[in-house]
């Protein structure tokens, strides 16, 4: 289920998802979110929006990145994924967005539901196999 979530203190709508779902995910207010990015795109010398730079991030708190099986790779939609996920927090990147999850809901500024996910990191445990 969509749920709109902007933690932008300018209200921007755009351009700051990957900050958008870090934020959601860790509970950090926006500025907290951006500086920790920014931070490790410096460690990295790359822009926080590159994909290896935030993945790096999720991976240093105990997430796994997860292909998206490829039985329909154009029908299969984000509100998909939330049914296939009910429990947990994810982070889903489609072509070019970011898109917090957490227990089958998903947080964005708009209804990316008809997104199309490419890959997902999720929360993890010692036991977690998928």
């Amino acid at each position: 289920m969509y749920k709109e979530y902007n933690p932008n203190p300018f209200g921007r709508r755009t351009d700051d998802c990957t900050v958008r779902a870090i934020s959601m995910l860790f509970n950090y207010d926006w500025d907290v979110a951006y500086l920790d990015l920014m931070y490790k795109g410096l460690r990295l010398k790359a822009f926080p929006d590159k994909d290896y730079v935030w993945g790096a991030y999720l991976l240093q708190r105990g997430f796994k990145r997860y292909p998206i099986p490829d039985t329909c790779p154009l029908c299969y939609t984000l509100k998909q994924f939330c049914d296939d996920h009910p429990e947990g927090r994810f982070v889903v990147a489609t072509q070019d967005h970011v898109i917090a999850v957490i227990d089958g809901d998903y947080y964005d500024t708009w209804d990316s539901g008809d997104e199309v996910p490419i890959y997902y990191w999720k929360e993890t445990d010692s036991n977690d196999t998928h």
